[in-house]
């Protein structure tokens, strides 16, 4: 039986998961740019962040996909993750969420990462919705 959090799974099988929920969070179509972008150099690091980041921790049952792009959005924000926050965003509306959600979270944001940490995320937020910025 295939578990959700991962506990007892195989390497092959954890990937197998994480490579499912990778898919459904950020989108084939980002995950075969990723793949087809692996060297021999980042092959290691493609298959430890599908096992473990998607495999384990993304499937653990303890967090629903929403409240799991919160958490995400708020820490990519707190650490200036530009690249990464615009890639969640994205994930984000697909797990669930709302744009005008997605407001608030980086409004809350701006209280605990700092108002310049919210204010890039804003502009990151309207590029990525397709909104003007003053």
């Amino acid at each position: 039986m295939t578990r959700p959090d991962g506990e007892g799974l195989t390497d092959e099988q954890r990937y197998d998961q994480g490579m499912a929920v990778r898919r459904a969070v950020l989108s084939d179509a980002h995950v075969d740019r990723a793949d087809a972008a692996t060297t021999e150099l980042t092959a290691d690091w493609q298959d430890f962040i599908t096992r473990v980041a998607w495999g384990d921790v993304w499937s653990r049952p303890g967090l629903d996909r929403r409240a799991r792009s919160v958490a995400v959005i708020t820490a990519l924000i707190a650490h200036g993750h530009h690249e990464e926050l615009e890639m969640h965003l994205r994930a984000a509306v697909r797990n669930g969420l709302t744009v005008d959600e997605i407001r608030e979270v980086i409004l809350q944001s701006a209280i605990y990462c700092g108002v310049p940490a919210a204010n890039s995320a804003f502009r990151i937020a309207a590029a990525v919705f397709g909104e003007e910025t003053p």
